[in-house]
Formats: structure tokens, sequence, C-alpha cells
């Protein structure tokens, strides 16, 4: 029994291409799962280990909760034991709201949140004062102190800068006996129907009392102050009846100068999801849209008669060019004046509408009398258009005319201004949650001799919280990353990372954690950092299974199963399973590249390029410094640094959008730069990068490549296909006619069992061929649509070997290294790194024309040392092409391989943003700036080593 309660032990597993394989894993260690891309790592991590631990978690509801739980599929599988309770960390789990932040996801921002409302000082938006406050005790002794032996009036305030005629308020406040009232600062009796100018701001205060303070008084000022305090809500005013001077006073935080008072604050007032914080402009997210005056007249010398107001047209016969044409001859002009000699108050009326009402002449309408209409502007129409109830299309086509800009009223904080008004020692909530979080930690760390002892008291333990977590954050390497920093922008690895910094923090022991490759986007430097923030959880008494590639976690762990032989079909065995100095002496793929006898070579010499370069002067967008980069063409180019240093800001969030813009119109707006120069030696670019194909399971590798319409147009050539006169529709799954109507095309069907998970069982009609009878009795060397569907790449290859229109996109398919997936696989269950090669492959079987830019955004991710080998074969023969491959990356396999290497940094965040040093890995290497050129010397040095050996 004791054996069992040691390790985690699977047996019989078949899930997806597992060749039903027995593993032992030993608890309370950190086991690394290596191999392949597709040999079955994640089947047996994610699909099988995590999958019946979730399974197992969700049995014991009872099958009244499950019913809304929906049920979870026993994975394939004959028995597992030892088995802790599960938590997976994956990376495809990244939060797509715009709302959710670092802040909100690590919970850090809530602390925050809970420190400012019971330990913040107020201080007042008008006068910048530090907002009091009050007990009754102590406005009674203030005014004895103030006003001895003069004669006030005490008032209560009711209405504050408001429009209204407040009949009913006058007549309420006569009926409770008051005889006076303070309007807009003079003293009047209270008359029956006394009203107000309506369209006017008023404030009105009811006079409680008029008193002369003296000792002998004391009970009746008592008594009027706690009155007037009960009607003006918490405050009171005391008028001076010589110098008519006002002072406020407030059980509430009131600023002793203008009397502006704010509601007790309570966490919700600092959160931007919440109605109470948010700045209700922007709703709390800091950004609005705002309609672009230059892309609605994009041409100011063009006349509106001839098309100068872009969602307009040209003239036509209609009721705006009409109105627009009344509209300009009050400014003595017409509809063919050029819009640059138009006064700006006519254009502004063209844009936002005018108050007056139109004159369209009768004669234009063909009516008996003129017509007066009021004309509200281009710019509402526009914005009328992007509401939710236009159609899809209006909205789309109003969003060209649109702009995304920081919000005006609070500059993009997010928060209204009482709670930026809110400060701990000298900074407001919105500050701290801008900092770096290494400078936060510091500021956090030294903030206490700032602080009142009352403060002092309250924050102790919020401040205890916020530093433990902050510290997690910094030990998993994201020190370079803010509060404020949307979830959206965020990387796979680094959403990760933030994850296991939480899991960290919650401290619990005898679980077992499932990490899908954390050391994606980590320089190596952060590397170390993370393998002990593993090493950390698993002292704590945890189990660490982690899926990964790189070598340093591999050699760090305390146990190994490698998975392969190959991939797909060809994998699905573990091929080693035991501790890293043993794996070293065996000689299976993984370890033959661990131990130097394969290896990735370096190139004999690096390519020259063209000639021509493609620069970007005066990027400044995030963190860039306003730094000018060169990309030579024609060459392999790595843009390296540390994680956080600027590399996606300058390729993905700079450079793309403006190659987008420029050949494809797109409408996303690059981030600030000057100028760019170089455009004209190119002619298109693609980005490749590692999201799913699609969505669906309809979608796989033959309909994305669309090498699917040449297979469908070789079976309607085919001489029973004519004679049944079929269409190419006819061999399609997803349009009636051919498919099998039973299952919809779908191959199986689904079948619900209440309580119990879903079954999936194969279309008893056309027993999961997707296809009905006729469609299947057309063949093309004996083989129908379906099985052409069911080949692998490689058989398929040889299959096509004479139809050169399909050969060439498979065989693409083939060199990436997919010869193993089948073409009908749905691509939901292809792997990212997998996904990433077939969009590649897409892109190698077009013809090129040798110009084109292509950007792939860390395209290692979820390879193996062999699969590297592979896509840098495939990305060196789209440069020997002429083309131009930029790649992000951290790997330095890759890195080694470039014929031009870009290092950013120094840092990450703000310490980053600067262009280190440039040129070929040899020179980068020599570099003394920066943190790669130290780690690619090494590597450098060992390949030369073992060139030499060799």
């Amino acid at each position: 029994m004791k054996e069992e309660n040691q390790t985690l032990s699977v047996e019989g597993a078949r899930v997806h291409n597992l060749k039903n394989i027995d593993v032992d894993i030993p608890r309370d260690s950190l086991t690394v799962i290596t191999g392949l891309s597709g040999s079955g790592k994640s089947s047996l991590a994610f699909d099988t280990i995590f999958a019946e631990g979730q399974r197992r978690y969700i049995e014991t509801f009872s099958a009244y909760a499950r019913n809304f739980l929906g049920g979870m599929e026993r994975p394939d599988v004959d028995k597992i034991t030892g088995l802790s309770p599960v938590i997976s960390i994956e990376q495809k789990t990244t939060n797509k709201n715009p709302r959710s932040t670092v802040g909100t996801t690590t919970e850090i921002y809530d602390y925050l949140r809970l420190l400012f409302a019971r330990a913040g000082v107020a201080y007042s938006y008008l006068s910048g004062e530090k907002m009091v406050k009050y007990t009754e005790e102590q406005i009674l002794d203030l005014i004895r102190r103030d006003y001895k032996g003069k004669r006030i009036y005490i008032l209560a305030p009711l209405v504050r800068t408001r429009k209204g005629h407040y009949k009913e308020l006058f007549e309420q406040v006569r009926k409770k006996g008051y005889l006076y009232v303070r309007v807009d600062g003079e003293v009047k009796e209270i008359v029956h129907g006394m009203k107000l100018d309506r369209y006017k701001n008023h404030d009105i205060e009811v006079v409680i009392d008029k008193t002369v303070v003296t000792d002998k008084e004391e009970k009746r000022l008592k008594q009027s102050v706690a009155t007037a305090m009960q009607q003006g809500d918490g405050l009171l005013m005391i008028l001076d009846a010589q110098t008519e001077n006002v002072r406020h006073y407030s059980k509430r935080l009131m600023c002793p100068v203008t009397g502006l008072s704010y509601k007790e604050p309570a966490p919700h007032n600092f959160s931007f999801n919440s109605p109470q914080g948010a700045c209700p402009r922007c709703k709390g997210l800091g950004y609005v849209n705002l309609i672009d005056v230059d892309k609605v007249i994009p041409n100011r010398s063009l006349s509106v008669y001839e098309g100068a107001i872009a969602p307009l047209g040209k003239y036509k016969n209609g009721m705006i060019f009409w109105q627009i044409d009344a509209l300009l001859e009050r400014y003595d002009a017409n509809l063919k004046t050029p819009v640059n000699q138009l006064p700006e108050d006519a254009i502004n009326e063209i844009l936002y509408g005018c108050d007056e009402r139109l004159k369209i002449k009768d004669s234009l309408i063909h009516a008996s009398s003129d017509y007066f209409v009021t004309y509200e502007g281009i710019v509402k129409y526009i914005q009328l258009m992007q509401d939710r109830d236009a159609s899809a299309t209006a909205q789309k086509w109003a969003d060209q005319f649109a702009k995304t800009d920081v919000c005006p009223e609070c500059k993009g904080a997010r928060l209204n201004k009482e709670a930026l008004h809110f400060r701990i020692h000298d900074k407001n909530i919105y500050q701290l949650a801008t900092m770096d979080i290494s400078e936060l930690y510091a500021w956090l760390q030294h903030v206490e001799p700032f602080l009142e002892e009352k403060q002092r008291l309250i924050a102790a333990e919020i401040l205890k919280e916020i530093r433990t977590r902050l510290k997690f954050l910094l030990d998993v390497g994201l020190d370079y990353l803010s509060l404020n920093r949307s979830s959206v922008s965020l990387s796979g690895g680094e959403s990760q990372r933030i994850r296991l910094a939480t899991q960290i923090g919650s401290q619990l022991v005898n679980v077992l954690y499932i990490l899908d490759e954390p050391s994606i986007g980590l320089h190596q430097r952060d590397n170390i950092r993370l393998i002990n923030s593993l090493k950390e959880l698993r002292d704590l008494g945890n189990t660490v299974i982690v899926v990964e590639h790189d070598k340093d976690m591999m050699l760090a762990a305390d146990y190994v199963v490698d998975m392969g032989p190959k991939a797909g079909r060809l994998g699905g065995e573990v091929v080693f399973a035991g501790t890293p100095v043993e794996m070293l002496k065996t000689s299976t793929l993984t370890s033959q590249y661990l131990n130097g006898q394969m290896r990735i070579e370096v190139p004999a010499k690096r390519r020259e390029g063209n000639g021509k370069s493609l620069w970007i002067r005066g990027a400044r967008g995030n963190n860039l410094k306003h730094v000018d980069v060169e990309f030579p063409l024609g060459k392999l180019i790595c843009v390296t640094g540390v994680s956080g240093s600027g590399k996606s800001t300058l390729i993905n969030d700079t450079l793309q959008p403006i190659l987008s813009q420029h050949f494809y119109r797109s409408l996303q707006d690059p981030l600030p730069y000057d100028t760019v120069e170089g455009l004209e030696y190119i002619d298109k670019v693609v980005n490749v990068d590692q999201s799913p194909l699609g969505r669906t399971p309809r979608s796989n590798p033959a309909t994305y490549t669309g090498v699917f319409s040449d297979i469908r147009n070789l079976f309607v050539s085919l001489p029973e296909a004519k004679m049944r006169g079929y269409k190419p529709g006819r061999f399609s799954f997803n349009v009636s006619g051919g498919r099998c109507e039973a299952c919809g095309g779908n191959g199986y069907k689904t079948i619900e069992m209440n309580f119990l998970p879903d079954v999936l069982v194969p279309c008893e009609v056309c027993h999961g061929k997707r296809y009905n009878r006729e469609t299947l009795e057309v063949r093309f060397k004996g083989k129908s649509i379906a099985d052409v569907l069911d080949m692998t790449i490689n058989r398929a290859v040889e299959f096509f070997e004479n139809v050169p229109q399909i050969l060439n996109k498979i065989k693409v398919l083939q060199e990436v290294g997919l010869g193993y997936i089948k073409l009908g696989q749905p691509s939901t269950t292809l792997s990212g790194g997998e996904s990433q090669r077939v969009k590649l492959a897409t892109e190698l079987s077009k013809r090129d024309t040798g110009k084109t830019v292509y950007i792939l955004d860390e395209p290692t991710t979820g390879l193996h040392f062999e699969d590297i080998r592979v896509l840098m074969n495939v990305l060196n023969r789209l440069v020997d092409k002429g083309n131009t491959v930029i790649v992000i990356e951290h790997n330095l396999d890759v890195i080694k391989m470039a014929d031009y290497i870009i290092d950013m940094g120094p840092e990450g965040g703000r310490g980053g943003g600067e262009v280190l040093s440039t040129g070929t890995p040899e020179e980068v290497a020599l570099s003394p700036k920066g943190y790669t050129p130290k780690f690619l010397k090494e590597e450098l040095k060992v390949n030369e080593e073992l060139r030499m050996k060799n």
C-alpha cells in the first residue's frame, strides 16, 4: 500500500494516439514530460491525468448539481491510482475581457482598493485641500470658538447646483414649519407657490435657525445643529449675519473651503468595474470610441458635391445633401465650394449638427410650401450606425471612420475624480497600478514611515498581503509588468506565470499541478527563477508535472518521461522514464540532443541579403524609447531580448500594423512612430501565429490549406461523377447534397445522457464516413472521398503523386514535418505548434514573389529540438527565395541560425525599450550590453567544440 501512495500510476492509457501505455510518476517531485510535437505529451498530461482528476472531482457532486455542470467524459484509460486533486495551468486560457488586468487576475488590486478605502487620505478635487470630517461635538466646539457673541444663520443645504423650478420642494419645507430659505446666496421668505427659473443652476439651503452664539443659548444651538445635520444629510452651513461669509461643516468627508463632500469610501469606489468607481465617460475602460474627422473628410481640397465627405460619397438627390446645402447658404457658400475654403464653424455644423431648423426649398421636395427640418450632423449618424441594434454591415461601415482614443475625462486612469483624489503618502491608486511591479514592491517596502499612526495600524496587515503576492510575481520573472496591464495583451507564457504566482501564493499542499510549457516567452536569464518557483511548489509537498521542451528544465527535473518515438500514429509510447542523469546515457531522440550526439547546425556562412532595408524611425509605443530600427531585407532576422523589453511592441504592434495598413487597408492602427522607409521593396506581409486554425471540428488541414477544393474538383472530373452530374458541392460535408444527413456531415452523433457525460457514437447510417452512400460510390484509384480524408499526409503524398496540383500543397505539409497528421483531422485536435506549421505550409505552397515579409512570434512554442530543426529548414527555404523572415524568439537554437539579430533591452518594462546591439550572431555575442550576448557566446562556443569533436 505504501508503494502506491508514493507514485501516481497510469495503466492502459489510450487517449488520442496513446498506445495502451503504463506510466509511473513519483509523487512530490518535479516531473517533465517531453517528446516530439504530436507524440502524445498533452494527451497523457492533460487529456488523461488532468481529465480524470477533474472528472473525479465533479463525481463528488450530487446528480442534481452535475446536471448543471455538464458531464465530464471518462478518459480512455484502465486505471489511475495515487491521484491528488489536480490544478492545470494551461496557456490557452487567456482572458479576452478588456476589463481584466494583471491586478484583478492576481487579486492584488482588490487589496489595494481595500487599502485606499480604509487608510487613504482624501483631497478635494476643486481646491486641492485635505478633506476634513467632524463629529457633532467637534462641530459645536468649532462654532462656539469661531462665532462667540456673533449673530449667525444655521443652514442645511438641500440642492447643490442643479436645474429645476423646485416648487414642490419649497412647499414641503413650508409644511415642515420653516419660514426662510437661502436661494443662490440670498435669504428669502417662503411664500405659497414660490418657484425658480427651471433652466438655471440653483443652490438652495433651508434656514434652520437664527441665533446669537452665547452660553445661555447652549441647548438651542445643540438642537439646531442636530436638526440641520438631519435635514442636510450630514452637512450644515453657518452664515455670519454681519460679514455674510459662509463656512461648511460635515459629518462626512468635506472640503473646508468649497463645501464639496465625498461619500464614505468603500472598496468598490476604487474599482473601475463598478459604477461607483468607474469614470462616467468611458465606463471604466480608459478609452473611448471617437469619430475621426480626418477619416470623415480625408481630402479637404474637394467640395461636398465632389464627395469630400467620405461617408456620403458624391452628390445624389437626397435629403442629407439638401440639408447641407441649406446650412451652407447661411455661410454664403454652396455644395460646390471646396471644404478648405469653408469657415471652421460651417465644417463643425456639417459634422456635429446645428441648433436652428433648416429651410428646404419647396422646389426641391416638390411641395406647396417650404419645409423646415432639424439637422443632427454626420457624426451623430455614424454613431447611430455603431449602435448595438444596427446590422453587422452597418457597424463595419461605421467602424472605418472611428478611432479609439484615450478617454479625455480620466486620461486613461479608468476611475472617477473622487477615487483619484484619495492618496497614500504621495500616490493615488492609479499611479500605483501603473508602476512596474518591481518599482511598486520597492515603494511599498518604504512607505510605512510616511503614514500616520492610525493609518499604519489599519494598513499593516493589508500591506503585508500585497507585498507577499508581489514577491511571487517577481519570483516568476514578471517584474516588468504593471497591475494596470490588460490581460488581453499578455503572451501565453506570461498569463500562465501569473496564474502560477497566484497558485504559489495560495500555499496549498498535496495538490497535483500540471503546467503546459511555462517557459514560453522567457529569456534564459529568467528561466532559473521559474525553475526555482516550481521547486518551491514541489517543496511545499505538491507533485508538479510540466510538459516542456526546455533543456534547463529537463536537467533540473527529478524525473523525466520521454514520449515517442515519432509523432502522431508513430508516437504515443513511453520511450524513456527515469532521472535526467539516466536519460543522458540513452539514445532516444531527446537525449541525443541533450548529450550532443545530434545538434542543430550553425550555418557555415550568413546570408548577405539583397542590400535593401526597411527602416522604422522614432518608434515610441509602450516602453520603446524613440528607437530607429533597420530590417535588412532578404535575411532571417531574429529579434531577441528579455521578457518585456519591447520586442512584441516593435514587431506586432508597430511594424506589422504599418505593413498591414499599407498593403491590406487594415483597421488596426500602429503604435506611434515617426516615419517608415523602404515599403517599396516589399509587396506583402504574412503573420503566422499559433492561434487555432478553426474553432469547429469541421475545419481541418485539408480545408485550411485549400487542397480540399482541388481534391473535390478531381472527384468531380471522374467519369462516374460526370455520369451522375455531380458538382463540387456534392463532395462537401458542410452542405446538404452529398453529406450524410443523419449526422449532418459530422460523422458522429452526440447522445445526451442528462446527468451522465454526453456520449459520441459513430453515425449508424454512414459509420463515421460523413458522406452518403451515393457519394462514396465515386472512387479514385479505388478510394472514396472519405478514405482520402482519413489518409495521413505521408500516405496521401504517395497516393496523389501523379496529380501535381494536389501534390504541391500536401508535399509542403510533409516537408514541415506534419506527415503523421490526417488530411481530415479536426483542427481542434492540433497542438499550437502543429497549427502554426499548417499555416506556414499554406504560405509556402502559394506562389511567392520573393518580396514577402513573414512575421513569426515565438514559433518554437511546443516544438521539440527535432521539430525546431525541421521548422528552421522551412524558414530557410523562404529566405533563400529572397523573402524576409522576422522572428521574435528566445530559443538559442533559432537565434544562432539568424543572419541578423536585433537585441532589445537591457531590462523589461521601463528599463527596456532600447536597441542594444544588431548584426550577425557572432557580432552580437561580442557586445557588452544586455543578457543575450552572454548566453549566445556560450551556445556558439559549445557548437564549435562539438563540431571539432565530431
